[in-house]
């Protein structure tokens, strides 16, 4: 595993520049649904993020507008806390999207309470859902959490789970915060969900993640991932390979994807180093172990040394599927590869099938479903460039970290902020302003750019 960068720091930059006159609020609301002003929004962020140029502070502002500050929404049952919105078509508070909004919302020293009930949420789904549940379903948290819809029914509707990042955001908000008092609230329901994932995911045993729902709808299963993979094709629902009984239904995906588990082992390396800082040296100890095995097992099983990266495989015959996705690049992030490993991914990247003219696209070019504007296939998402970026870095790779991060921004600059990007022309596609992509500037604020520099101000 490579050093660990520091996540919430960046190079020293000039002081703050001041954010210059907004657009008119109405130019604001007629693409997008947040609920503050540039001017309300500067203000909150001023104090707190230095920017070396306007036009970056005056992202900045955009960024919190739009994707932070204008996504928090107040208690709707069953949601009983404040809770945070994508926006647009995207309704109720999700599992991965959400991290990355917490994560900038944590800056700001007056948020610290909504963070802990947007956590909460999470904690009060747990509980409802085990007590509705049999035994093995216990310690799931669904994709999203609706407040009460007429004709939805929270136990069948939304009987899957999504990107078990819930571990990386504790603790990029515990890096920025130190509340302690957050970690203590998450630990015990974060471990009981890590080990359903690994439960009810890994049903295998191999140590590799796959896919799911308790619909038994193989779209369902997709939705708990990078939903239209080019390696999710032919994904077909079995029932599970060792439980047996006459209410077992054909609940599991029989594909594990890089992505996913890439993400749990994250969550884990999250979940371990914030069990110490609590004192339980025993939970420590048993994520470092789930963690170690789950390493081992994307790299012997998973790695692909001609792809230049990690592929899906077969539940059960470990088959790789011959296909790079999104998801495949990943395991940078996470750690997962070699140094030797790393460079031949970082060499991958490079090369004309993955650097269109913004990368990094969610299927290789020269994949005959690769279409530059296609939904998870070959389009382009801020989120999937950050950890990208993020893990090329935390390996030496900061010149291509840079490009990837440069080019992302610039594009955001003159198109608008939105949930993706065409990964030729840079045209914005799907939701304005979605939550997530306030990933943006996260990746500035990381030091990850060679063109753009902010940091948080000293004293956070």
């Amino acid at each position: 595993m490579p050093t660990r960068r520091n996540s919430c720091g960046a190079p020293a930059v000039a002081a703050a520049a001041p954010v210059v006159a907004p657009p008119k609020r109405g130019a604001a609301a007629a693409t997008g649904d947040w609920s503050v002003t540039l001017e309300e929004a500067a203000a909150q962020v001023n104090p707190h993020i230095r920017c070396d140029s306007d036009a970056l502070a005056r992202f900045a502002a955009r960024i919190y507008q739009q994707c932070v500050l204008g996504k928090i929404r107040p208690p709707a049952s069953p949601l009983n806390h404040r809770w945070l919105a994508p926006g647009g078509v995207y309704q109720g508070q999700w599992l991965w999207d959400t991290m990355f909004v917490v994560d900038l919302l944590s800056i700001l020293p007056d948020q610290r309470d909504v963070i802990r009930e947007v956590f909460q949420n999470y904690w009060d789904f747990q509980a409802r859902w085990d007590a509705a549940m049999p035994e093995y379903r216990h310690g799931m948290v669904a994709n999203v959490m609706f407040p009460e819809q007429p004709g939805k029914d929270w136990k069948t509707d939304f009987a899957f789970s999504q990107i078990p990042i819930l571990g990386w955001g504790l603790e990029r908000v515990y890096q920025r915060t130190k509340d302690l008092e957050l970690v203590r609230q998450c630990l015990g329901p974060l471990e009981r969900f890590h080990e359903w994932y690994w439960r009810e995911r890994d049903v295998a045993g191999t140590g590799l993640v796959g896919l799911g729902a308790y619909s038994g709808d193989v779209q369902h299963a997709k939705f708990e991932t990078f939903d239209f993979e080019c390696n999710l094709d032919d994904l077909q629902m079995t029932p599970h390979p060792q439980r047996k009984g006459a209410a077992e239904g054909a609940w599991y995906g029989n594909v594990c994807v890089p992505g996913n588990t890439a993400y749990l082992l994250m969550g884990e390396q999250g979940l371990a180093r914030l069990a110490e800082i609590a004192g339980d040296q025993a939970m420590a100890e048993r994520r470092r172990k789930r963690l170690d095995r789950g390493m081992l097992a994307m790299r012997e099983h998973m790695w692909d040394q001609a792809a230049g990266t990690f592929l899906a495989v077969d539940r059960d015959s470990l088959k790789k599927i011959p296909v790079a996705t999104i998801g495949s690049w990943i395991p940078l992030t996470a750690g997962v590869p070699t140094q030797e490993m790393a460079a031949r991914m970082a060499e991958t990247l490079a090369t004309d099938d993955w650097a269109t003219p913004l990368p990094v696209p969610t299927v290789g070019r020269h994949d005959p479903r690769w279409k530059s504007d296609g939904f998870w296939r070959g389009d382009v998402w801020p989120a999937t460039n950050y950890q990208i970026a993020t893990g090329l870095a935390n390996y030496g790779y900061d010149d291509l970290a840079a490009k990837i991060v440069d080019a992302s921004v610039a594009n955001a600059l003159t198109a608008g902020i939105s949930e993706h990007y065409d990964s030729v022309s840079g045209k914005p596609l799907g939701v304005g302003g979605l939550g997530m992509s306030c990933t943006l500037l996260a990746m500035v604020l990381d030091g990850l750019s060679g063109n753009y520099h902010a940091q948080v101000a000293k004293g956070l």
